[in-house]
């Protein structure tokens, strides 16, 4: 019996599918944001400290800054060296979008945005070793997976999600056949400069990907290539990696990994035990608890769905497969107790500050291997209409579930309008990492004015290195003739010998002039606010960023790395220009 609504049985053509598949990406992407525009932003765990990031750098595009380096917000308006740190991609894009859109849909478009990047590039990579419409079913489930989800609604760790796009072109330009030297390079570049532990990640899995397709063909050639590829990546990103890695010196970066933020806290299903833990840091114990139980059983949904697509994908492509078997495999025993040596002996590692992190990698490992489980491509328009409803449902069913159990409801504090209000007023507390050596965010205090006169440096401090009490101002008189995030000018005219005490975090990179002359030893508070010596009668402060000598060196190897990339590139060039004249010539002179 024959309906009349039966889809035809010829074969769609390869050009009739390619729009359909862009579209299914698309609205499955879709569907997984669709929570966010429905029910209003997910305040994750990093959320606001994205946020806070857009915001700051849109202020200082509004003063002529281009490239920030300091975030004035953080410690309640007195800043910090937030943007040497952190990689500029994800909050550049942030910034951009905030510029553009209502702040209540930036983080929406951010969302969407990273979603379809990683997508693409996900397909992008599949069509390399497998049917285009299992490369677009399997690019769709790299979306949706339920890490990607967790990533999006409960951890709000939107610069994570961004380096999610970069992953599969890494697994991409490594392994393929055709030479892919600067495509690697970019891509190295730019995983690190959008998230720093996916970038560990990427380079630790490009290593093992080398060692699985090289040493046992004897490909010598590919392990030179994917080292100068990491090189040259490394160099490109050099702009922002050098100075990140030398001013580490200058800050308290080793607090990112203090307790609750380390390796030994976080393996799945180690629930960290309350005893001996003062009461007032429980809460904190329970929460750790909480989001850690639920990403132990993402970590057990991933690896068993990756070893299942392991199993039926066990006779395909050998190539790809056994790559990313041995990737998934290493990634499985990163999750054991017993992998703690490894964290701590493996350079950088232990920054990751989460075992679990690896499911980045482990969600892209699950997808491939499906999209290679898949047995053939779908010949009839009505199979490719069934796979294309089953992954919209499924889609549909993960956003569900997400917005269900990951989705975070925002306090009154923390939704986006409240945080526009902080940072207009007092500002937001300081990130402990990014603390200045020597000093003491906890002391900082809120709603300080701009600029205290005191009769000595550490006045009006309540730690140990202060007084305590208010702070005892001098009568002076101060005029503040710029206060822009990277360059503060102040006339004080004091009535004798004192101190003037700036609302900014004392800092290295700051130069400071008074009446002309540097200013280079600089008392230090314990708060670590900059303060600076008054003489007696008029004194004109200006306070300035510089450009210190490890950021010049960074922008030397950028160029220098740039510099090499173009000039490999136009070599690749006019190589394939010569080839494809000499095949002209050959083919005219065969038909002649």
């Amino acid at each position: 019996m024959r309906f009349w609504f039966r889809f035809p049985a010829s074969p769609a053509s390869d050009a009739t599918r390619a729009t359909p598949r862009r579209s299914l990406l698309l609205a499955v992407v879709g569907i997984a944001v669709l929570p966010l525009a429905w029910h209003g932003t997910s305040c994750g765990q990093d959320f606001d400290f994205h946020l806070q990031n857009w915001l700051d750098v849109v202020a200082h595009w509004r003063q002529g800054v281009i490239y920030p380096h300091w975030a004035g917000s953080a410690n309640y308006l007195a800043g910090e060296p937030r943007f040497v740190f952190y990689p500029p991609l994800s909050w550049a894009l942030g910034g951009l979008l905030g510029a553009l859109l209502p702040w209540t849909w930036t983080p929406v478009a951010f969302t969407m945005i990273a979603l379809l990047g990683a997508g693409f590039s996900f397909r992008v990579m599949a069509r390399e070793w497998m049917a285009e419409d299992n490369a677009a079913l399997a690019a769709c489930l790299y979306v949706v997976n339920p890490y990607m989800m967790f990533v999006v609604y409960e951890r709000g760790a939107l610069a994570e999600l961004l380096a999610a796009t970069w992953i599969p072109l890494l697994v991409l330009y490594v392994l393929r056949e055709k030479r892919a030297f600067i495509p690697l390079s970019l891509t190295v570049a730019a995983i690190w400069l959008t998230n720093a532990p996916a970038a560990v990640m990427g380079c630790y899995m490009l290593a093992v990907l080398v060692a699985v397709a090289a040493v046992p063909e004897k490909s010598w050639q590919l392990v030179g290539r994917a080292t100068g590829a990491i090189a040259l990546g490394l160099g490109l990103a050099g702009f922002w990696l050098v100075p990140a890695f030398y001013e580490q010196r200058w800050v308290e970066i080793g607090r990112a990994i203090g307790p609750l933020m380390r390796v030994e806290d976080s393996f799945p299903f180690c629930f960290v035990s309350l005893l001996g833990v003062p009461a007032d840091e429980h809460f904190d114990v329970i929460y750790h608890n909480q989001v850690l139980r639920t990403v132990s059983w993402i970590v057990v949904a991933l690896t068993i769905g990756a070893l299942a697509a392991a199993w039926l994908a066990r006779n395909k492509r050998k190539a790809i497969w056994m790559p990313l078997v041995v990737v998934g495999a290493g990634v499985c025993g990163l999750q054991l107790r017993w992998s703690d040596v490894l964290w701590r002996l493996t350079p950088e590692l232990k920054y990751l500050q989460f075992p679990w992190r690896w499911m980045l990698v482990s969600g892209m490992v699950f997808a491939a291997l499906a999209g290679l489980a898949l047995r053939r491509e779908a010949a009839t328009r009505r199979a490719i209409a069934v796979r294309a409803a089953l992954m919209l449902l499924l889609a549909g069913g993960m956003s569900v579930l997400s917005s269900m159990l990951f989705w975070q409801p925002c306090d009154e504090e923390d939704n986006v309008d409240a945080q526009i209000a902080t940072f207009h007023e007092n500002g937001f507390e300081g990130t402990d990492e990014y603390t200045p050596q020597g000093a003491d965010n906890s002391e900082m205090q809120q709603s300080l004015p701009a600029v205290s006169v005191l009769s000595a440096a550490d006045a009006g401090l309540t730690g140990p290195g202060g007084g305590g009490g208010p702070p005892p101002e001098m009568a002076a008189d101060v005029k503040i003739e710029r206060w822009d995030s990277e360059r503060r000018s102040v006339m004080v005219t004091s009535p004798g010998p004192a101190f003037a005490v700036l609302r900014l975090m004392n800092y290295p990179a700051w130069q400071v002039t008074r009446n002309g002359v540097e200013i280079r030893d600089r008392a230090q508070r314990g708060d670590g606010l900059m303060s600076i010596p008054l003489e007696a009668g008029a004194n004109q402060i200006d306070v300035r960023w510089r450009r210190t000598t490890d950021q010049w060196a960074g922008d030397g190897v950028s160029l220098g790395a740039l510099a090499i990339t173009l000039t490999l590139g136009w070599l690749e060039r006019r190589k394939a220009t010569g080839e494809r004249r000499k095949k002209f010539r050959h083919d005219d002179r065969d038909a002649g």
